[in-house]
């Protein structure tokens, strides 16, 4: 395997099977010896900026837990906390930052802007979330179904349902190509993710004996999972006649308990990425209850709380596998 030092994570496009396993063995390892108090800080001394265009709280938390552990220092430059895309350009801004940081991590809209912070500050760029990708995020996915289920990456059967374009969505379906998983996307066919990616993952999984379905038949699409995964259905900020259209689709795909048990697995797993509309407690939630008159969104509170629930685990290893990605491509 080649050394991926001072290189950046873009996308899990750019891995290789090896390469994904090495991130998450490294999770895993990271994980255990934080809990055995034995971590090895590798990072001491580096300072990384973090770039929010987008707000976050596992994101951000995860990042800046895992430098501290690692003995890093950080920048959070948030929504309002920087000129870039106002008053300076993104290729400026990487090289202004690159100046004075050893790493930078970016959360916000454009993959492209990525793109542009890696080829110029001259120091590894971490994706903490664009509108087309999510990569950090299903590490953690991955490595929280291997610690439940017990099973090699190649044996299980992980299932998305809902907004099959999404940025989650992608990046599952880009990761399971890449790990040789049994992927299924259960989404309205007005929702199916775009050809060209689907296409790309196919012809990975053509490498790594992957498996792709996508199908609109909720029953078939779950039966034998090991992993159903679910996220929001709309992004805050879209028009409400989007909302409208999105919960005429989607409302026969959250996931209740009648779905798990469609799955005839009683060690199904349930994940999200969160937050997550189950019930009316939070202010969103509540908007969505007085304009539209439902008390869950994409995943029933029932199956949220419930003893199949892994979320909380999953969010948790956000951090270690955020860890992984910095120690791996800057660790000493």
């Amino acid at each position: 395997m080649k050394s991926l030092q001072h290189t950046s994570f873009k996308t899990m496009l750019q891995y290789t099977p090896e390469e994904i396993k090495y991130f998450l063995d490294l999770a895993a390892k990271l994980k255990a010896d934080k809990k055995a108090g034995k971590e090895i800080k590798t990072l001491v001394g580096k300072n990384f900026a973090l770039i929010f265009e987008k707000d976050s709280t596992r994101t951000r938390c995860a990042f800046e837990v895992a430098a501290h552990d690692q003995g890093a220092h950080v920048t959070y430059l948030g929504p309002t906390g920087s000129q870039m895309g106002k008053k300076e350009t993104s290729k400026d801004t990487a090289r202004v930052l690159g100046g004075m940081y050893d790493g930078i991590e970016y959360r916000g809209f454009s993959q492209e802007t990525v793109e542009t912070l890696a080829e110029f500050s001259g120091v590894p760029v971490w994706n903490g979330l664009t509108d087309a990708d999510h990569p950090t995020q299903v590490l953690a996915d991955f490595l929280t179904a291997k610690e439940c289920l017990h099973k090699p990456y190649k044996d299980i059967r992980f299932t998305y349902v809902g907004d099959g374009r999404n940025n989650v969505a992608n990046a599952l379906m880009i990761g399971a190509s890449i790990v040789g998983m049994t992927y299924h996307l259960v989404c309205p066919k007005e929702l199916e993710p775009d050809p060209e990616l689907l296409s790309k993952c196919q012809e990975i999984a053509k490498t790594t004996g992957a498996s792709i379905e996508i199908t609109d038949d909720i029953a078939e699409g779950v039966r034998d999972s090991d992993v159903l995964y679910t996220d929001v259905w709309v992004s805050m900020g879209e028009p409400d006649e989007v909302w409208k259209e999105r919960i005429a689709l989607l409302e026969p795909y959250r996931i209740t308990q009648e779905m798990l048990n469609m799955t005839e697995n009683p060690n199904v797993i349930f994940e999200h990425c969160l937050p997550s509309f189950h019930n009316i407690d939070t202010k969103v939630g509540y908007d969505i209850y007085e304009k539209y008159g439902l008390k869950e969104m994409e995943v029933s509170d029932e199956v949220f709380e419930g003893p199949h629930s892994v979320v909380f685990q999953e969010a948790e290893n956000r951090m270690h596998t955020i860890k992984a990605v910095m120690v791996a491509t800057l660790g000493d």
